[in-house]
């Protein structure tokens, strides 16, 4: 198979056409630009282009399960050992090179970036107003695709003027980790310099956005001065909802905590599932979470996938409102309401609370068309990276990163201040690294968390110093583009 079948190279008008938002299959040739002077002629044209360059983030669903799967918090689940083996696989640390999830990643990944790379290679063709602010999306959702990329692999290929051809095939390398981040930073400046600080539609990216990726990026690489410095402009610009819980139902969506979050709807009536996820603009990871044969109220059946430990919900304090809003009980649950349910495999009796399957929340394909949204980045995250990060810094501010993480806890326990921390260094880092998980459990964050702050070798099981910081490079790719290796794989 070619290359271009790998690190996709789908035409990003073809598949753009009428309302924008479905992915349609292109085998790409030499001779595209032809499609591109005939399509990039109007601000319909550009704006249909950009609207497509978000459709990727609706397929990440993957990222978002192996997040907690591949970590402490979750096992895989499943109906049996074989169910999905890529997840499996995960969950054991004993996934490898020919991993079909992880390829899966690594293919929308790119899909999303030469969608922007061919935006910027048709940025000089027309001049309109608000272009600027137009291509600051574009430049956001490159950023947020390659740092995806780079939490998953580590040094990837860095393509940034043009779209990958076929012509590629065979003479791609990997970019060192900091040049890809590098690349990260100048986008996300670029963005922040253009964006607008609302949102013109729901989903849109915002400055305000711009700089809480900028923060996390920041994070990421140790640069605990930078982070702190830009994540202090969005403080104070959204707020905590006082019902932690509620913020995850559909009322909840895109409300006064919601940085940027990842829209999902029920309306395309989506059936194929040969096109999936791809295809239909539901929520596909929300089938994931369910337990198996569900019967009662409130709840849908799903797939008992990504179950939470028992460790995991015995962590929290009885009186802490996100463990019963994070985690369903099912056991408990079934007893006061009659429910009915089947065990899957390494059923723990908990389930993603967050992100299960709801009653009445899908149509057609129940299993492609649930509508809940993905809450990308929290105002609560964003508080606790600051909080760490003014903990980190080069001239610590405790008091201030204990102001954020108490904001945090005291919406936690209901407004009480009977729980607030006072400690300071690294007594003070090691709560923000727990809280972040009380805060951000269930929600995809957890593995890269241990990874980036040196934890995950004492949290995980089976985890191997050295090799499991990052996922192995699809082999497909190794084989047609003879890229190296990650160590270990």
């Amino acid at each position: 198979m070619k290359l271009y079948k790998h690190i996709t190279i789908l035409i990003a008008t073809i598949f753009l056409v009428s309302a924008c938002t479905d992915y349609v299959d292109y085998d790409p040739k030499d001779d595209y630009q032809i499609t591109a002077d005939v399509y990039f002629n109007s601000v319909n044209d550009y704006e249909a282009a950009v609207v497509g360059t978000y459709d990727p983030l609706q397929w990440m669903y993957l990222n978002i399960l192996i997040g907690d799967i591949a970590s402490d918090n979750t096992l895989s689940g499943g109906e049996s050992a074989t169910d999905v083996i890529g997840l499996q696989q995960i969950d054991n640390m004993t996934h490898n090179s020919n991993n079909d999830n992880l390829t899966s990643i690594w293919r929308w990944l790119y899909e999303g970036i030469n969608r922007a790379n061919y935006l910027e290679q048709n940025k000089a063709k027309l001049d309109f107003p608000k272009k600027a602010a137009l291509y600051g999306e574009v430049y956001f959702l490159r950023a947020y695709y390659y740092f995806e990329l780079v939490k998953f692999f580590g040094d990837v290929p860095l393509v940034t003027e043009r779209r990958l051809t076929a012509s590629d095939s065979g003479t791609l390398e990997r970019a060192p980790k900091a040049k890809v981040y590098e690349q990260i930073e100048k986008d996300l400046l670029a963005a922040i310099a253009s964006l607008p600080s609302s949102a013109t539609q729901k989903g849109r990216a915002t400055k305000f956005a711009a700089q809480a990726l900028l923060g996390k990026v920041y994070l990421y690489q140790n640069k605990f001065t930078e982070a702190a410095t830009v994540l202090e402009n969005v403080i104070g610009v959204y707020s905590l909802v006082p019902n932690y819980g509620s913020q995850f139902l559909r009322a909840g969506e895109n409300g006064p905590e919601s940085v940027f979050e990842v829209q999902h709807t029920n309306t395309s009536n989506w059936w194929d599932w040969g096109f999936t996820p791809q295809g239909t603009e539901g929520n596909f990871g929300i089938i994931h979470n369910g337990p198996r044969a569900f019967s009662g109220p409130n709840y849908a059946s799903g797939w008992s996938f990504n179950v939470p430990t028992k460790a995991l919900f015995d962590s929290y304090n009885a009186n802490d409102s996100r463990r019963d809003a994070s985690i369903l009980d099912i056991v408990a649950f079934a007893t006061a309401t009659g429910a009915e349910y089947a065990q899957g495999y390494k059923h723990t009796g908990y389930f993603n609370h967050k992100y299960i399957p709801r009653a009445g929340e899908s149509g057609a394909q129940t299993e492609l068309n649930y509508l809940t949204n993905y809450r990308a980045i929290r105002y609560a995250d964003v508080l606790l990276m600051a909080a760490e990060a003014n903990n980190r810094k080069t001239s610590p501010n405790d008091a201030k990163a204990q102001d954020y993480l108490n904001r945090v806890r005291r919406r936690a326990f209901n407004g009480s201040t009977a729980y607030d921390i006072t400690a300071t260094g690294d007594a003070l880092k090691n709560a923000i690294w727990a809280e972040r998980n009380f805060e951000l459990a269930m929600e995809g964050h957890r593995f890269f968390d241990l990874v980036r702050t040196g934890q995950a070798a004492s949290k995980i099981q089976g985890f191997v110093t050295g090799k499991h910081e990052v996922f192995p490079i699809p082999q497909q790719e190794i084989d047609i583009s003879k890229l190296t290796q990650n160590p270990g794989y």
